[in-house]
């Protein structure tokens, strides 16, 4: 029933991804949000998170931002880090992962997503047939939408985890 909003994967942080595994696996393009999944809601990219982007980029994955942002936070977050972005995207619409994957010449075989909400992110990436991560949120503060939403997240991994632990 909650199957479609199952993660492929989770994950504590995005900073715990063991990326040369993925790598080895072999994905070579990375979509990525950015609000509670690279960064606190609304924040610039912080040493962290350039590390990150340096690092994925001399191990050879391209790397690409979808937000439901609005094109300046987008930017101001892609400043430091400079990699492909689609703003506006329109989560969890699949033609923004789509047209992420065109523009780093990747598709659903080596192309994971990584983010932290089950109804945009995570329903997004599947319906587009792309691999996915789910992480934790970095912050507790959150716009009142998706506070709400946080509420039915927490049934669907109930049943999310119930299922994971059956196939251990």
């Amino acid at each position: 029933m909650f199957d479609q909003f199952f993660p492929d994967e989770d994950a504590d942080s995005t900073y715990q991804i063991d990326f040369e595994k993925l790598y080895r696996q072999g994905y070579r393009g990375i979509l990525f949000d950015i609000d509670n999944t690279l960064v606190p809601h609304g924040e610039k990219a912080d040493e962290r998170a350039v590390n990150l982007f340096e690092k994925l980029k001399k191990t050879g994955f391209r790397c690409c931002l979808i937000s439901n942002n609005k094109r300046e936070r987008v930017e101001m977050f892609n400043r430091d880090i400079q990699v492909n972005f689609i703003e506006d995207a329109h989560k969890p619409s699949k033609k923004s992962y789509i047209r992420a994957m065109q523009s780093l010449g990747t598709d659903t075989r080596n192309t994971v997503f990584i983010g932290d909400q089950l109804f945009t992110d995570v329903y997004g990436a599947k319906r587009a047939g792309i691999h996915t991560i789910l992480v934790k949120p970095i912050h507790p503060k959150e716009e009142i939408q998706i506070v709400l939403k946080r509420y039915l997240e927490k049934i669907v991994l109930h049943f999310y985890r119930k299922k994971k632990g059956r196939k251990k």
